[in-house]
């Protein structure tokens, strides 16, 4: 069977290979275009699994609501050009609706559901963008909110994924609401909070952080000659400063409020609540952060060339 320029064209439109690697499998498959996209496949899988030891530090976070469902994931490539791609774009927002829809318990579970815009599983479906993106595509990590009202904010088209739950009740409001959900998910974005509240804290590490404190503020006061007794005194003093600045650093409501900072994230939510006439309090949020904790590859251009040399 013969194939024509034209049917080279249509398996690269439908399979999103090179011409090159089109038009061979036409060749060894006699111009069977069915049995051409089954050789890519297969081929496109091999290729994969070489992809799959590449480190895939960039992509991009992802956070959306369906259903009233909120979503917030992050999907990793190996060069942050792919998250401009329109259709690596589709299979993280068809991951987030997967997640949304199949309520999976952990990654494995998801990469073992029927992913939402195909027939195929999403490790399958994350199999065939490798095939068609050419590089290491990686599911991360996910979560998800099913209870009270949930606010998505994404920053820097993917950089940041924000999901912020919150119980309402007694506003009739919601549009007000959900800019205030938009204002505290942007306050995540930028200032990195650890905890919700200091109850969120871990007193493991408080208890740690405390230590450091009282030992340093120990060692200030040894030059002032106090005596031992009230040295520690004054020290646990500072300490309990210093814990309270702790708080402010790690905790969303201890947080000043970015847009008033005279104001805690805590005192901002309760007064747009007053204002509202009515109840509302963040439940929790998730913040991720694209390659987060991920070594990325250092690249040495000048060794590359001279090795091409």
């Amino acid at each position: 069977m013969t194939f024509t320029a034209q049917d080279v064209k249509t398996l690269r439109e439908t399979t999103g290979v090179g011409m090159m690697d089109c038009k061979k499998a036409l060749t060894e498959t006699n111009g069977d275009m069915e049995k051409a996209v089954m050789y890519l496949r297969e081929h496109g899988l091999a290729a994969a699994q070489k992809k799959a030891g590449r480190i895939a530090a960039e992509g991009v976070a992802y956070a959306t609501v369906i259903d009233g469902v909120g979503v917030v994931v992050e999907v990793n490539a190996e060069t942050d050009f792919v998250a401009k791609n329109d259709k690596f774009n589709d299979f993280v927002a068809g991951v987030a609706e997967t997640v949304a829809k199949e309520a999976p318990a952990d990654l494995d579970a998801l990469m073992a559901a029927k992913y939402a815009k195909s027939d195929k599983t999403v490790a399958e479906e994350q199999q065939e963008m490798i095939l068609v993106i050419g590089e290491n595509i990686s599911v991360r990590r996910f979560d998800r909110y099913t209870k009270g009202l949930s606010v998505p904010y994404i920053h820097a088209g993917g950089k940041i994924g924000v999901i912020v739950n919150m119980e309402v009740s007694g506003v009739t409001d919601t549009e007000a609401v959900t800019v205030l959900g938009k204002d505290i998910a942007m306050q995540i974005a930028s200032m990195r909070p650890l905890y919700l509240d200091t109850a969120s804290v871990d007193a493991t590490e408080i208890e740690q952080e405390r230590e450091v404190q009282l030992r340093k503020a120990i060692e200030e006061n040894k030059a002032k000659n106090l005596p031992e007794d009230k040295a520690r005194m004054i020290a646990e003093n500072m300490v309990k400063g210093r814990i309270n600045k702790f708080y402010e650093e790690i905790c969303l409501m201890n947080q000043a409020y970015v847009k008033e900072n005279k104001l805690t994230v805590g005192d901002y939510i309760a007064q747009v609540a007053k204002t509202l006439g009515g109840q509302i309090k963040v439940n929790a949020f998730t913040r991720f952060e694209k390659g987060e904790g991920i070594e990325k590859k250092q690249e040495d251009f000048a060794a590359e060339v001279a090795s091409m040399i």
